[in-house]
């Protein structure tokens, strides 16, 4: 849950009427650098929209009036009207200007706390010079270090009215709390702020120059909740920190404290608000990063699944070749392979009665055309599902199988180097390999020109992960720049290789084409061992 902001209400009146009260209530507290009432009614100019602003200033002139008619009007009603008139108009001025500009009222970042702190200056400035030009113009002027002195309180003082005032305005009405942070910063406050004050009670009895360094010292709760709450707990503090030392001045009839003390204060005080937005805007970042990566972590997850999904889907299309390839190789084995050696007998058993009626030549083209048609199919059957992978094993089918064969048939060396246990791979990842090498073997005979052919594979196991290290290379004439449209060798092999998990890189060498491949069993080890 949030604590949610005060709403204004949507009457003139009633933002007159309780203007008019919070003027009078703070009014008692005016001291040379302490104007809080100027402080409200910049907030309240800042945070209204346009159309109340007449009942603000019309309820603040009631308000001033009254407290001059009861202050025996010492000046009369024009030097009331000269002190009192031309400021709130320069300042209505003044912010409906800024605001034209789009001054915000906002402290979330620090650069909106710059933005305010600026227009707080430009503002105090302009105010303070035409009440020194109506001083100059209409009194009879002093001595210039008075008028200095006097101008200088008017700045600090309305500067500092506006630091107390107008963050506690804006955090009431245009931001929401947590209860949680609330919770935290009411905690904090009885355990920070409540032992601060006493501290600075017992230092504030002793004599000169603790007071000025309980002064200091009362600052550093303004800090830590800079840093713990953010601007909102460095305004509360301040406000706490400014009252505590003032009515402690009050109550033990300190000497007033000097303009270095309150100047200290208001630079102080920007500074703990800075600090404090600065270390909002950080934990919303730090938070905005952490929805972030828990976003894509989820987001991870799922394409995790989602890649996993589709390597079963692949394997499972892989198995299923396998499964046709061999039901495919086994039916033209046993019915085409048992009819040319039908045939091949019954050619055998009319050979003599060919022999016979001179038709001898006969019987030894059909011999050659069967002979021809066995060496087909076998490489067709080799081609659908080698015979070799199941009769010999992996590693002695690579080595002396039908591959060697091939290479040796178009004059090329074969180079092998294999380690390791194929047992540890599981079916589909030993017949990946087998394919691979089949391929890659075909390739460079039909389009490398090489002269040799180089196998190289690795079977180990890392983490309790079966792993399969397949190097490859020729030495003929290599990739050429585009491939052609239509071939489906090397892609073939890679999506193999994907469906399995893999991984596939094709080294286009000027000696020729390198391929390293990497393949992770799908099934562990130990299983494997206590399958065999």
């Amino acid at each position: 849950m949030r604590l949610k902001p005060f709403h204004l209400p949507d009457s003139g009146p009633l933002l007159g009427a309780g203007y008019l009260l919070l003027w009078l209530l703070l009014w008692p507290t005016v001291q040379p650098y302490w104007m809080l009432p100027y402080g409200l009614r910049f907030g309240a100019l800042l945070l209204t929209p346009l159309r109340y602003w007449g009942w603000l200033l019309g309820a603040e002139l009631v308000a001033t009036t009254g407290i001059s008619m009861a202050e025996g009007m010492p000046e009369g009603w024009i030097g009331f009207a000269i002190d009192e008139l031309p400021e709130p108009l320069v300042m209505a001025s003044g912010l409906w200007l800024l605001r034209r500009f789009n001054l915000h009222a906002s402290l979330n970042s620090p650069q909106e706390v710059t933005q305010l702190m600026l227009s707080v200056v430009l503002i105090v400035t302009a105010t303070t010079a035409v009440d020194a030009a109506l001083l100059g113009l209409l009194r009879t002027p002093g001595s210039p270090d008075l008028m200095l002195s006097v101008l200088g309180e008017a700045l600090l003082s309305h500067y500092l009215g506006i630091l107390l005032i107008v963050p506690l305005m804006i955090m009431l009405l245009r931001t929401r709390l947590a209860d949680r942070a609330m919770a935290s910063l009411l905690r904090d406050g009885l355990m920070v702020m409540l032992p601060s004050m006493v501290i600075l009670l017992l230092l504030s009895e002793q004599a000169a120059p603790q007071p000025q360094f309980a002064r200091v010292l009362s600052l550093a709760p303004v800090l830590f909740f800079a840093f713990r709450h953010g601007w909102r707990g460095a305004s509360l503090a301040m406000i706490i920190s400014s009252l505590g030392m003032t009515i402690v001045e009050q109550c033990l009839g300190h000497a007033p404290a000097s303009a270095a003390a309150y100047l200290f204060l208001a630079v102080a005080g920007t500074g703990a608000l800075m600090l404090g937005s600065a270390t909002d805007a950080l934990r919303r970042s730090s938070e905005r990063v952490a929805e972030q990566n828990i976003y894509l972590g989820a987001v991870n997850r799922r394409l995790d699944q989602l890649a996993h999904q589709l390597r079963s889907a692949a394997r499972g299309n892989l198995q299923a070749d396998e499964n046709q390839r061999r039901h495919l190789a086994a039916e033209l084995h046993d019915e085409l392979g048992q009819n040319i050696t039908a045939i091949q007998t019954h050619v055998k058993l009319a050979q003599a009665r060919l022999h016979q009626a001179g038709m001898e030549d006969i019987s030894t083209s059909i011999n050659a055309i069967l002979a021809h048609m066995r060496r087909a199919l076998h490489r067709l059957l080799d081609d659908l599902r080698p015979a070799v992978l199941d009769e010999f094993g992996l590693l002695r089918a690579l080595d002396e199988g039908p591959i060697r064969d091939l290479l040796n048939t178009a004059g090329m060396t074969y180079h092998t180097e294999l380690h390791g246990d194929p047992r540890l791979l599981d079916d589909d990842t030993r017949t990946a390999i087998y394919r691979l090498v089949q391929e890659s073997a075909t390739n460079a005979v039909k389009h490398a020109q090489a002269s040799e052919f180089r196998l190289r594979l690795r079977i180990g196991e890392r983490q309790g992960i079966a792993l399969a290290l397949l190097d490859l290379r020729d030495n003929g004439a290599g990739l050429p720049s585009r491939l052609p449209r239509g071939g489906r060798g090397l892609q073939g092999m890679r999506d193999r290789v994907t469906s399995l998990g893999g991984q596939f890189r094709l080294r286009a060498d000027h000696s020729g084409v390198h391929l390293r491949i990497l393949l992770r069993s799908n099934t562990h080890p130990a299983d494997l061992g206590r399958q065999n």
